[in-house]
């Protein structure tokens, strides 16, 4: 069986840990081991003292009934434990697609469903995030009209990713409700990634689609929201039985979550423990958002820049004579800087910049990319425009 290469994947894991500046990150900065364990403590002790052999297969009876507690309505047989959120998606799509069937996929996008969609069923179609303005703001919101355009009587799975990555988007009520209308008249499951759930920079928890139709599959994981990339936790919500199919496919793959990542992961995800996590992350983000908008805002109309409303990440257009591929290898090579490419999304011309790390070093990062711009405009522009651009000011920004 051919594989579609995974492109940002492969960007990614070949070259963040080469570069001084890693500003390719969705997630906030990692939480550490007694961060979480909290010092020298009885889960100290236990984590300890746990004998390392096979995990539960389908995670600790503990662990799931504190996953279901962040879906209303949910019970552990209503969750699968798996290795990650990537595993979560890929054991869902592999158990529910055939070759011929169709998904229709969200855009832009963490593009590893796109890819599962084509390996195993051939075919994915697109729908869209829009910028929209309301008011005297922007947002990005769904295109409904094209969802409903991408979805056909082939069409096995919609997925969505709710709160969105790259846009930092989040659905309204209205939206999801049109989502789960056009999956219910299709009888097509929905596949809603809610990874970021939990990261809004508001402090309102986003919604969630569990429960919400008959035939909704919730994934998500420990590595965004929590801050916690490393345990390799992740989830499947749903349907008793599809839970059960969706574990049979997990049995070909890596078994079992590790003993040591589940016991971690059962304190994370206790309430209480869960909402401090949470704050942390929103401190985060509030802390390191304003000065990346006023980096973004010291380029005059280089960008066009819809805030976040969720998520470590800022998604933009950019106005230079560049494609977005060139731009991160352009920064990688000259400025050891790595961001994301918007063709490696689904939208060219735009960039994908992760703010979730300590400010200084975000700051810093920064600071390398506006070199970088400067020598674009004066060097990629017509003399007479590049003249009538001026040069941005990183001093301001990065002594703040």
């Amino acid at each position: 069986m051919r594989i579609p290469l995974f492109k940002m994947e492969r960007m990614q894991s070949t070259y963040e840990n080469y570069v001084e500046y890693n500003l390719s990150e969705s997630g906030v900065q990692p939480m550490r081991a007694e961060e979480l364990l909290e010092g020298d403590s009885p889960e100290t002790a236990r984590l300890l003292a746990a004998e390392l052999g096979y995990n539960q297969s389908n995670g600790t009876e503990t662990l799931r009934d504190r996953i279901a507690l962040f879906y209303p309505g949910a019970a552990r047989d209503n969750i699968l434990v798996t290795n990650g959120g990537a595993e979560a998606n890929f054991a869902t799509f592999w158990a529910l697609l055939e070759r011929g069937d169709r998904v229709a996929v969200q855009i832009p996008n963490y593009f590893q469903t796109p890819g599962l969609a084509r390996i195993f069923a051939g075919r994915a179609d697109f729908f869209r995030l829009v910028r929209r303005k309301e008011g005297n703001t922007t947002r990005w919101a769904l295109d409904v009209d094209s969802l409903r355009k991408a979805v056909s009587k082939k069409t096995r799975i919609i997925l969505v990713t709710n709160p969105n990555n790259p846009t930092g988007a989040i659905l309204d009520d209205a939206e999801m409700d049109a989502v789960v209308g056009i999956a219910r008249r299709a009888g097509a499951w929905l596949v809603a990634d809610e990874i970021y759930r939990g990261a809004e920079l508001s402090g309102l928890i986003t919604p969630t689609f569990f429960g919400r139709y008959a035939r909704v599959l919730v994934t998500s994981g420990l590595s965004k929201a929590f801050g916690l990339p490393g345990l390799r936790i992740g989830w499947v919500a749903g349907p008793a039985k599809m839970i059960q199919k969706i574990w049979s496919y997990r049995d070909y793959t890596t078994i079992a979550p590790s003993i040591l990542s589940d016991q971690l992961a059962r304190l994370a995800l206790e309430p209480a423990r869960r909402e401090k996590i949470f704050a942390r992350t929103r401190s985060i983000l509030r802390t390191n958002l304003p000065p990346l908008e006023a980096w973004i805002h010291s380029h005059g109309d280089l960008f066009e820049y819809t805030p976040p409303l969720a998520g470590a990440i800022a998604w933009m257009k950019y106005k230079l004579p560049i494609s977005s591929i060139e731009l991160v290898e352009k920064l990688r090579k000259e400025q050891s800087v790595l961001i994301v490419a918007g063709d490696q999304c689904g939208l060219p011309k735009h960039i994908r910049i992760g703010f979730g790390s300590p400010v200084e070093y975000v700051r810093e990062g920064l600071a390398r990319i506006a070199e970088n711009f400067s020598r674009l405009w004066t060097s990629r522009m017509p003399s007479r425009e590049a003249a009538s651009v001026p040069s941005p000011s990183t001093q301001s920004i990065c002594e703040k």
